[in-house]
């Protein structure tokens, strides 16, 4: 069986990484780029256009309220639900464990307490997802998009 090649989509993307390493040659036969920050480096490496200004504007976007806010308003919808959840799910184990006679006894035909919330946690998953798709369609993604257009624009 031959062996297979593998390739690697980005190659082409790595900076610093010889041409002759990306073309598919052994790295052996590949002679070994200077190491960033010597003299060698620094006078062979030719600068990227633009790289300090984009680094520049996006600290400049993290560090402003709008994202600030954006990033406040996920966790403070994503922090107590997930709280909630797992509460939620953890005294229905804590339950199961604790008190079994409870947990079998009928409620309506062949469903038990265990039934109903066993399906509660399948209902409360559903509920929860749809909640947070709202919550981020009203809240979050207007401001997100209004912000990533600002930072393209600053890039331009």
């Amino acid at each position: 069986m031959a062996q297979q090649q593998s390739f690697d989509w980005w190659a082409d993307r790595l900076p610093g990484r010889p041409a002759a390493r990306r073309a598919g040659v052994p790295a052996q036969a590949v002679p070994s780029a200077p190491a960033a920050g010597t003299r060698e480096a620094s006078a062979t490496a030719a600068p990227v256009p633009g790289a300090a200004d984009a680094a520049e504007v996006y600290r400049a976007v993290q560090s402003s309220e709008a994202f600030a806010r954006i990033r406040r308003d996920h966790r403070g919808f994503v922090l107590p639900a997930t709280a909630l959840f797992l509460g939620w799910y953890l005294l229905y184990l804590v339950a199961q464990a604790v008190a079994p006679e409870v947990m079998r006894r009928q409620l309506a035909g062949p469903l038990n307490v265990a039934w109903v919330l066993a399906l509660g946690q399948f209902a409360s998953t559903f509920l929860l997802t749809w909640r947070y798709a709202r919550n981020a369609r009203t809240k979050r993604d207007r401001a997100a998009l209004e912000l990533r257009w600002d930072t393209q624009d600053r890039l331009r």
